[in-house]
């Protein structure tokens, strides 16, 4: 699908993209190409007079592939978040093309700046005067919404650590250990997508259109220190979790010492008086104290005070 905005003072109607004499005039400010056919991008690459990145080019890792000038055009690809609100968000690549005309975006999926900004240009369609200013108004969004995942995760964490140190014996660790699992891939996510925005934010001062731009610059710079800060604060976030999952395993494992503990103690408790049963029990026929009366309850309170000696001693060692 191809999606056209023009400049708020443009007049007529407006291009059919599906028509073969689709032509890109002055007045289209942008073109948003979502999860677009072969036919649609030729229809675009055709208007441009350029070549615009195929699906698995997109998903290059290489920097070369990634941000790169060609034939006056600057191509930016970054991996936005998406799905923000799940448990574990998704990150995909979005490529941005600073043509000397529109600028335009190629996407399969629907990240939530997108939709925000469109509302944003019908609700105030002077926002944007150049392709230039849609595409940091464009990359504000995408920050704020980078924020707003961000700072989820790290309310999530901030609720785990209270689970964590809650001070109750049956926490549920294991349930624990997976949201901390799900926050940390959250926050690498978060990362991936924040370390690929900083990377655009550096390269795009080579295109000439935002370079020489005072306004530009300065709103560019105000990105990239939104873009790095972010990043610390990810970065203390991922710092807390780790924090957190060694905290984790380390109060299972006094859980689980205090459970070896009761069972050895009571193993020793048990030892004296399975030992005196055993000697009573031995098939001899002359015991001392068989024939007499109080041979049977001494044997009882024998073992009864073999068994309570260890504990009365565990106690004041303060095993207990």
């Amino acid at each position: 699908m191809i999606q056209i905005h023009r400049r708020s003072d443009a007049s007529g109607p407006a291009p059919d993209p599906s028509s073969p004499a689709f032509v890109i005039g002055p007045d289209i400010l942008w073109v948003d190409l979502i999860d677009p056919t072969r036919d649609e991008e030729l229809v675009v690459e055709h208007a441009l007079g350029l070549l615009l990145p195929t699906r698995k080019e997109m998903a290059e890792l290489e920097a070369s592939s990634r941000l790169y000038r060609e034939n006056g055009a600057t191509y930016l690809t970054a991996d936005l978040i998406h799905n923000g609100d799940a448990e574990v968000p998704a990150v995909d690549p979005v490529t941005f093309v600073m043509t000397p005309g529109p600028l335009v975006t190629i996407r399969y999926f629907d990240p939530r700046p997108f939709p925000i900004l469109k509302e944003r240009l019908e609700r105030d369609p002077d926002l944007c005067g150049s392709a230039p200013d849609l595409f940091l108004n464009l990359m504000e969004a995408v920050i704020d919404r980078a924020s707003d995942v961000l700072a989820h995760n790290a309310a999530r964490v901030e609720a785990i650590a209270g689970l964590i140190f809650a001070g109750r014996k049956t926490v549920g660790f294991g349930r624990l250990i997976a949201q901390l699992g799900q926050a940390q891939m959250a926050a690498s996510r978060i990362e991936q997508s924040l370390a690929d925005l900083a990377r655009v934010f550096a390269f795009v001062t080579l295109d000439e259109r935002i370079g020489h731009d005072p306004d530009a610059r300065e709103h560019l710079k105000s990105l990239s220190r939104d873009a790095s800060s972010l990043i610390a604060h990810n970065q203390a976030v991922a710092a807390n979790l780790n924090f957190q999952l060694s905290a984790a395993l380390g109060l299972i494992n006094i859980e689980q010492s205090s459970i070896i503990k009761i069972f050895s103690v009571a193993a020793v408790a048990f030892m004296p008086p399975t030992l005196i049963a055993s000697i009573y029990g031995m098939n001899f026929r002359h015991m001392p104290e068989l024939p007499q009366a109080w041979g049977y309850p001494a044997a009882l309170a024998a073992m009864v005070a073999a068994a309570l000696m260890p504990l009365v001693w565990f106690k004041r060692k303060g095993w207990l």
